[in-house]
């Protein structure tokens, strides 16, 4: 049986270390190496979206890999691809990296220098437990044909630009029409999603900054049940404690929910921080708002620059989504897309505060009528994106880009009228 094997080494003489002493093992078929956590988890996921037989047997992860470090991303690996086996590849061969590895769903280690003979061990052990698993699941195999939930993130170029009411709105479109939806915000200092929606609370996300492990019951502790059916994990009520939550724990947040949940839209704000980013790097889709203006445009710009440089999210891989559009606005969405570099969403969300004011005063956005450009606008959007279920009625009003009166979700008029 050949082995199919996926380096990921950050470093180029690990690189070609590991990849010389890989062509030598016997029935090995390895691939050229990738160089950076997210260039991994992106070649998985669209191996895997075709068929769970393309995913490697084996996945070599190096000390060194970045931005996302390798335990962490060891973690990722084996929570949304469980048919792989991962082995760390590191130079600390203590029991301590060994036992963290292992709670991290590694496979195996191998010490540096790399041994032949260690190698090949771990690499045969490895793949033969990811060849039983796959024929132990047979008929269940497709539970790995993915990711998982799809997650969302909403970012704002700067503040004010409509981050919270679009990640709510694309939120209750997905719930509408069907879909187990967790709604989590990120804006930790000065997050309101739970202002928008009418809830008080106790519980934040800075609840879990002291869990190690995040268990489905300790994540259930920490979610809120709101009426709409949305889960919901919020931004501290103390701005300050959101310090607490780092990009580690985010990570663990992300994949717990990704698993019990269909879709997970994250309101990310406007301002990065170690949190925001891991989200955004993680995140299947990731959302930038602006309005059409030139200072917010440039602003836009310098937000894709940024997670360019810090390898967030390529440019390519960002959509921005155009507030407040009118056909009057001299910048139009792809004078946009030229500037930024990014792909912008065909739908726009059209400039009418006034349907919001009602339900933004009384903190009832789940109450804003169906007959709203801007909800129908940003169902749409919703539509757009994959994050509403296929239906006949959802599939003609996703394409719907301000003249239809329709909205997603079966057109249900939600809460009180004008």
């Amino acid at each position: 049986m050949t082995t199919r094997i996926l380096p990921a080494v950050g470093d180029a003489d690990a690189s070609r270390a590991i990849t010389t002493l890989l062509s030598q093992l016997p029935d090995a078929e390895p691939a050229s190496p990738v160089g950076d956590s997210t260039s991994l988890l992106d070649l998985l996921a669209r191996l895997a979206g075709e068929s769970l037989d393309e995913l490697p047997e084996v996945v070599l992860v190096h000390e060194r890999i970045g931005p996302v470090p390798a335990l962490e991303l060891i973690r990722e690996v084996a929570l949304r691809f469980p048919a792989v086996g991962v082995v760390l590849v590191t130079a600390d061969a203590s029991p301590g990296l060994y036992s963290a590895a292992m709670d991290s769903g590694a496979r195996g280690l191998v010490g540096l220098p790399l041994s032949y003979e260690e190698l090949a061990q771990r690499v045969q052990a490895a793949a033969g437990w990811s060849v039983g698993v796959r024929r132990h699941l047979g008929q269940g195999a497709d539970v790995f044909t993915g990711p998982g939930g799809t997650v969302v993130t909403v970012s704002g170029a700067k503040g004010g630009v409509g981050t919270t009411v679009t990640a709510i709105q694309l939120a209750l479109a997905s719930r509408a029409s069907g879909h187990t939806v967790a709604l989590v915000d990120l804006d930790l200092q000065g997050g309101d999603v739970a202002s928008y929606l009418d809830v008080q609370f106790r519980r934040s996300i800075v609840d879990l900054t002291t869990i190690q492990d995040i268990s489905p019951r300790v994540l259930q502790d920490a979610l809120f049940s709101h009426e709409t059916g949305i889960g919901l994990l919020l931004a501290p009520g103390e701005g300050e404690r959101g310090e607490d939550v780092n990009d580690r724990l985010v990570r663990q947040i992300i994949s717990a929910l990704r698993h019990r949940y269909e879709i997970v839209v994250i309101d990310c704000g406007t301002h990065m921080n170690t949190a925001n980013a891991a989200a955004i790097e993680m995140a299947d889709t990731t959302l930038l708002l602006t309005t059409p203006d030139v200072v917010t445009v440039r602003a836009t710009k310098r937000m894709v620059r940024l997670w360019d440089r810090l390898q967030i999210r390529k440019a390519e891989e960002t959509v921005t989504v155009v507030n407040r559009q009118t056909r009057h606005t001299e910048i139009q969405p792809p004078l946009v897309e030229r500037i930024t570099g990014t792909r912008v969403s065909r739908v726009s969300i059209p400039a009418n505060f006034k349907e919001l004011q009602a339900v933004v005063d009384a903190g009832r956005m789940q109450d804003l009528e169906a007959k709203s450009t801007v909800k129908q606008a940003l169902w749409g959007l919703a539509g757009e994106l994959g994050l509403v279920k296929s239906t006949p009625s959802t599939e003609k009003q996703s394409r719907f880009r301000g003249g239809d009166r329709g909205s997603l979700g079966g057109g249900r008029r939600q809460g009180r009228t004008k």
